[in-house]
C-alpha cells in the first residue's frame, strides 16, 4: 500500500474536482507527483522557499542546479524570461506542447529553463494552480526517470504529499534541452528531440506579411513568395500573412483569388488569421503594406523593430508613397495594379532571404 495519498485522472478527460485538488496542493506548497508526456515529475510552487528545499532534499541534487519549470500556455514564457531570442520563438512554435525545455534568461540575468508539457492531465493542474511550477523528475538525481507512476512511487513513495495517475507517459525518454543564455544556441541534452530538427527549425527563416483584413494584399504576398520558393526548391523559408483588423477565419477575396489564379495560384483555401504577438516573435521578416499596420505590430511587439519593413520599400517603383493601398472595394484593374507592386517587392525579397 503507497504511503503516499494518491488519486487518479482521466488522461483524456480530466476531471475538474481531481485536478483542483492537485493544482491546490501545489498552490499551498506540497510537492505532487504529476504525469507528463516524456515522464512522471515532482511539482512544486516555483514561489516557496521550503517546498523547493524540500524538493532538492528529496531529489538529492545541489542547489546550485536549478530545477526547470512547466507553463500551460505559451505567452506565460514572457512572464519568467526576459529578451527572449526569435529561435526560441520559432521552437515554442513548432515543438510546444511537448518535449523541449527552453533554457533562457529570467528577470533577474539568471538561468530559468522553461517546457510546456504535452499532457492535458499536466496542463490542467498547472494552469488551476495560478503559480510558476517546478518539476523535475520524479527520481532520485542520477536514476532512471520513471514512465509511470508506479516506477515514481518506488524512489518517492511517503517522500512526497500527493500523487496524481495519469497513465503511462506516452513517450517515456526525457525532454531535449536547448540552451539560449549565450550568444549562439547550444542543445544541452538530446531528449525526445533530435539535434538535427532543433537546427532545422532555427535555421528556417519566417517572412511575415501584414495588411488590414488578411484578404488581399498580405495573401497576394504570401502567396506569390510561396511559387517562387517552391520554383527555386525553397524549403528553408516560411511564408505567412496576417491582419490588423479582422476576426480569423475568412477566405481571400473574389478579386484576389482572380488575380492570383492568372498567375498559376489556388488561393480558395486562404484563411485569414489575426496579426499576434506569436506570429511576430517567430518572424524574422516582418513586411507591412501601411504604415498604419507597422504602428501596430509596435505596439504589440517594441522590440520587433528591427525586423519591421514596409514591403513598399522593396519595389524598384517610386511615386513618393510607401504604403501599398487597399484594393478592397476597387475593381479587378485595381487589384492587378496592386498586384503588380507586390509582385516587384517580393520578387526582390526573394533573392536576399
Amino acid at each position: 500500500m503507497s504511503l503516499t495519498r494518491t488519486i487518479k485522472i482521466n488522461p483524456l478527460y480530466p476531471e475538474d474536482e481531481y485536478s483542483a485538488v492537485a493544482a491546490k496542493a501545489i498552490s499551498g506548497g506540497e510537492l505532487v507527483i504529476i504525469p507528463t508526456e516524456t515522464v512522471y515529475g515532482i511539482a512544486a510552487n516555483a514561489l516557496d522557499e521550503k517546498a523547493l528545499n524540500r524538493l532538492y532534499e528529496i531529489k538529492r541534487r545541489p542547489k546550485d542546479k536549478p530545477f526547470a519549470m512547466l507553463i500551460a500556455q505559451r505567452q506565460d514564457a514572457q512572464r519568467l524570461a526576459l529578451n527572449i531570442p526569435v529561435p526560441a520563438y520559432k521552437l515554442m512554435h513548432k515543438f510546444w506542447p511537448g518535449p523541449l525545455t527552453l533554457l533562457l534568461k529570467g528577470r533577474k540575468e539568471e538561468k530559468v529553463g522553461l517546457r510546456m508539457p504535452d499532457n492535458l492531465v499536466a496542463l490542467k493542474i498547472i494552469g488551476l494552480s495560478g503559480v510558476p511550477v517546478a518539476c523535475p523528475s520524479a527520481n532520485i538525481s542520477g536514476s532512471p526517470a520513471p514512465d509511470s507512476l508506479e516506477q515514481a512511487l518506488k524512489d518517492m513513495d511517503g517522500l512526497v504529499d500527493l500523487a496524481v495517475d495519469g497513465g503511462r507517459a506516452k513517450i517515456g525518454v526525457e525532454s531535449t534541452i536547448v540552451d539560449f543564455t549565450n550568444e549562439s544556441f547550444e542543445v544541452a541534452r538530446e531528449g525526445a528531440i533530435k539535434e538535427a530538427e532543433i537546427k532545422d527549425a532555427i535555421n528556417t527563416k519566417t517572412v511575415l506579411f501584414i495588411c488590414t483584413g488578411n484578404s488581399c494584399r498580405s495573401v497576394m504576398a504570401e502567396a506569390y513568395l510561396k511559387k517562387i520558393l517552391q520554383g527555386r526548391g525553397r524549403k528553408d523559408v516560411e511564408a505567412i500573412s496576417a491582419g490588423v483588423m479582422i476576426l480569423s477565419g475568412s477566405g481571400a477575396s473574389e478579386h484576389t483569388q482572380a488575380v492570383l489564379k492568372k498567375e498559376g495560384i489556388d488561393a480558395s483555401g486562404h484563411l485569414s488569421q489575426r496579426a499576434s504577438r506569436e506570429l511576430v516573435d517567430r518572424s524574422d521578416i516582418i513586411l507591412a503594406m501601411e504604415r498604419m499596420h507597422e504602428s501596430h505590430i509596435l505596439e504589440i511587439a517594441p522590440e520587433a523593430r528591427n525586423r519591421l519593413f514596409l514591403l513598399k520599400e522593396f519595389a524598384k517603383m517610386d511615386d513618393g508613397s510607401l504604403d501599398i493601398p487597399d484594393p478592397a472595394g476597387g475593381s479587378l484593374n485595381y487589384y492587378e495594379d496592386t498586384f503588380r507592386i507586390i509582385k516587384d517587392a517580393v520578387e526582390r525579397i526573394s533573392k536576399i532571404i
